[in-house]
């Protein structure tokens, strides 16, 4: 069995297993079918993969670049990518 750190500790988790686990979660939750002190556990643990993959999301966009390009089209180097 997981011990409770290491079931909680979403930090270790890729982008993809994050949310496919929030997915389930989502989908356990909308069903109806877990009684309500799990509902409340997962609906947690749901709540840490969300934060876990806006985090995520944040860092990949942060390293993302635009290419700029010449008047012919030419690369010319890259810039941030404007955040809005």
């Amino acid at each position: 069995m997981v011990d409770a750190t290491a079931k909680n500790d979403v930090s270790a988790l890729t982008f993809e297993q994050a949310v496919a686990e929030l997915e389930t979660i989502v989908s356990s939750l909308e069903r109806g079918d877990v009684a309500l002190d799990k509902s409340i556990e997962i609906y947690e643990r749901g709540e840490a993969l969300k934060k876990h993959c806006e985090a995520l999301l944040n860092a990949a966009e942060a390293r993302i670049e635009k290419i700029r390009l010449d008047r012919s089209g030419k690369p010319t180097g890259a810039e941030a990518l404007d955040r809005e």
